[in-house]
């Protein structure tokens, strides 16, 4: 399931108040993208993987099963290699 907005090969747009919740699994992560927490929309997209930077405006909360990314300006969800995701400013 990935319903994010294309933005060049290997690149997604995410809008201003996305949040990614990442959970820590053993192997690999399991990212789910929500556009906005406040609108109780279903995700997405969910990716396997590993969240490795996030180069954009954002707070981070650590929970007991992994971490939240609350971004707070619009970014682009990257692929850099196998299972390797970075979030970078637009």
């Amino acid at each position: 399931m990935n319903h994010l907005v294309p933005a060049g090969e290997g690149r997604w747009r995410l809008p201003r108040h996305a949040q990614i919740v990442v959970y820590d699994r053993r192997e690999r992560d399991l990212l789910t993208v929500y556009d906005c927490a406040a609108a109780q929309n279903p995700p997405s997209a969910q990716l396997l993987g590993s969240l490795a930077r996030v180069d954009a405006v954002a707070e981070v909360e650590r929970t007991p099963t992994g971490y939240v990314v609350k971004l707070r300006e619009p970014a682009v969800l990257e692929c850099q290699g196998t299972d390797q995701f970075r979030i970078a400013s637009r």
